[in-house]
């Protein structure tokens, strides 16, 4: 369902990415119901709202709270200033959740993707991607410039090395540390990944499991 309220009155429909803000709430990707939630601890209780979106409607409008579409949001991330990314799966792009007093606007920071899963924020306020069909992790900018940091688009596989000698299967989940160190769940490799800044290159490494069952 799609209902807000209180701890099990509340309905989601395939929830998929979560994030947690400083002050302890809770931010979900709704993706069949192409919403962002936001679940707010109150006292005991924890109180479900939606931001933005409208539950049953996908698209990719821009806009305040419900005028907003979405179509398959299922990576979330929050930087310490409340603002909320999202990856928005099959509009391949990258939104922004912006809190503008008691609103929330959303606007696309980039686009240029193949089914983007996971995304994760820096305290500078770069947003990492782990885009899945094109096996790649990328990196967007607060100004929306979009690079690729290791991985080719493309080109499925399990090598590590630097840049874009590495690459990867179907990226998944993205996560970033305060070295700048970013870790990723490679799903079609069935390991956890490390890409790791040196100088200017990336340098990716196999952390656990071991390559070899590639399957979507």
């Amino acid at each position: 369902g799609s209902a807000n309220g209180t701890n099990s009155a509340a309905r989601f429909n395939r929830p998929d990415g979560l994030a947690v803000a400083s002050a302890g709430n809770l931010y979900v990707a709704d993706a069949l119901n192409y919403t962002i939630r936001e679940v707010t601890p109150v006292g005991t209780n924890w109180v479900v709202t939606t931001l933005a979106g409208l539950a049953g409607y996908s698209g990719s409008a821009n806009g305040t709270n419900g005028a907003a579409r979405f179509s398959y949001p299922t990576g979330v991330a929050v930087d310490s200033a409340g603002n909320v990314y999202v990856a928005d799966f099959y509009n391949n792009a990258i939104r922004k959740v912006t809190p503008v007093g008691t609103n929330w606007v959303v606007t696309t920071l980039a686009t240029g993707f193949n089914n983007p899963d996971g995304v994760a924020v820096d305290s500078a306020g770069n947003v990492y991607v782990a885009d899945y069909y094109n096996h790649r992790i990328c990196k967007v900018t607060p100004a929306g410039v979009v690079t690729t940091l290791a991985g080719l688009a493309g080109s499925i596989g399990s090598v590590d090395g630097t840049n874009s000698a590495a690459r990867f299967a179907y990226p998944i989940g993205v996560a970033v540390n305060m070295a700048g160190n970013v870790y990723v769940t490679d799903n079609g490799d069935s390991t956890i990944r490390k890409v790791t800044p040196v100088g200017t290159d990336w340098v990716v490494t196999t952390l656990a499991g071991l390559a070899g069952n590639i399957a979507e």
